[in-house]
């Protein structure tokens, strides 16, 4: 398995800790810290098992009230980062 953590920013939440196969193929477990608590436990259930390009790519653009991001925007933001350090 393989953990990284990404603070995002214009949001809620502090931290997403993410968790994903060791190729970085698959979410293995999102939680976030702040924010939305119930709403950010369900996406963190409903990502769970997923592949992380369809997760990501459904995610991406996702605002929240009159701010340009949200929270989902930031995990499809960590879930890209978080890909690219599995596979270096």
């Amino acid at each position: 398995m393989f953990h990284y953590d990404f603070r995002p920013r214009g949001v809620c939440s502090q931290a997403i800790h993410i968790d994903l196969t060791d190729d970085g193929s698959t979410i293995e477990g999102v939680s976030f810290e702040g924010g939305c608590n119930g709403n950010l436990k369900a996406i963190g259930r409903l990502v769970k098992g997923q592949p992380v390009g369809q997760i990501a790519g459904t995610l991406a653009g996702n605002a929240c009230g009159p701010r340009h991001t949200s929270c989902a925007d930031q995990l499809s933001l960590a879930l890209h980062e978080a890909q690219v350090a599995a596979q270096a």
